[in-house]
């Protein structure tokens, strides 16, 4: 079978399973990362990290991110197998067009999870035991799709666990009340971003009795998100009052990422499956723009202070 993307440039026995993990769309990879890193970045800056070990830390949490989005793909497609037969988008998926079959699809999960381990073994000990306490939300959140209209909530809390993770791996714990309104944040974002992704099924959901907050706020979508977007920069612009951020942090959440969100909120078309895809893509550019507010803030500190003591040894080194 062919793709139409670099997937067919692979030996044809690898393809369904690389089709399997979704790794032609990055797009669920950013929005996995994005969260890590800006952990990451808020603890470098709370405890004066050196710039390199923050950037080797974020390279290792890239690696986690390609891995553990593939893994949760996974569980995912095995969890609905039966729902994918019935959407016209998720149809052609390998599980569900019998290309790979549930066993292999599990033996598959575990060598994913086995190099998701190699990874988390990097990190320092309270960090490897708080991350395992991500897997039961992974696990369930497929199921949640049948029981709730609030599937995003829990996709929400496990896609963002890794802000918690990285301020963790930077601080060997965790400032919760710094790291819990960043999180908070990434759970409102993903309230946003994938209700505008869930509008491109609702229809084919409907039939297959999927249930989602794209349904649940139908046509009152944008002004529901309204809300959740201004959260999202509330809560950040509360995390980075909590960890002393600075003026530049503050001006880029509150306006490239406002600015940002407006923008997607005034530009979809909950009617549109494209339109909605394009907006959902663009959420790995408001990912980048709060990790850019944290460099940036973090970057002005540390040359603030070391004008600052320059100053001060200019001035110790004046005659009395």
């Amino acid at each position: 079978m062919e793709y139409g993307t670099f997937i067919d440039t692979f030996p044809a026995a690898a393809r369904p399973y690389l089709y399997l993990t979704r790794i032609d769309k990055p797009i669920g990879t950013w929005l996995l990362y994005w969260p890590c890193t800006w952990g990451i970045g808020m603890a470098a800056f709370s405890t004066g990290m050196p710039i390199g070990d923050m950037t080797a830390l974020m390279a290792l949490f890239g690696t986690g991110a390609v891995v553990m989005r593939g893994a949760g793909c996974t569980i995912n497609d095995m969890w609905d197998v039966d729902f994918d037969k019935k959407v016209e988008r998720t149809k052609t998926r390998p599980i569900a067009s019998g290309l790979i079959t549930r066993p292999k699809a599990l033996a598959f999960l575990g060598l994913q999870l086995s190099a998701g381990l190699a990874v988390l073994l990097q990190l320092n000990p309270y960090t490897i035991l708080f991350c395992f306490g991500s897997m039961p939300l992974v696990v369930i959140y497929p199921f949640m799709k049948r029981i709730t209209y609030w599937p995003q909530l829990v996709l929400g809390l496990a896609y963002n666990w890794g802000a918690l993770a990285g301020w963790s791996a930077v601080a060997g714990g965790i400032d919760w009340t710094v790291a819990l309104p960043l999180y908070a944040a990434g759970v409102s974002w993903t309230l946003v971003y994938d209700t505008v992704y869930g509008h491109q099924d609702k229809r084919d959901d409907i039939a297959a009795g999927v249930k989602s907050t794209s349904l649940l706020f139908g046509d009152h979508t944008k002004l529901v998100l309204s809300g959740f977007s201004a959260s999202t920069i509330g809560l950040l612009c509360l995390s980075g009052y909590m960890n002393g951020n600075g003026l530049p942090f503050y001006l880029t959440v509150a306006g490239a990422g406002t600015a940002h969100l407006i923008w997607q909120l005034k530009r979809v078309d909950i009617n549109s499956p494209p339109v909605c895809w394009r907006i959902f893509k663009s959420n790995a550019w408001f990912g980048a723009i709060i990790l850019g507010a944290i460099l940036a803030d973090l970057a002005y500190d540390r040359l603030s202070a070391a004008d600052a003591s320059d100053g001060s040894d200019a001035s110790d080194g004046q005659p009395k």
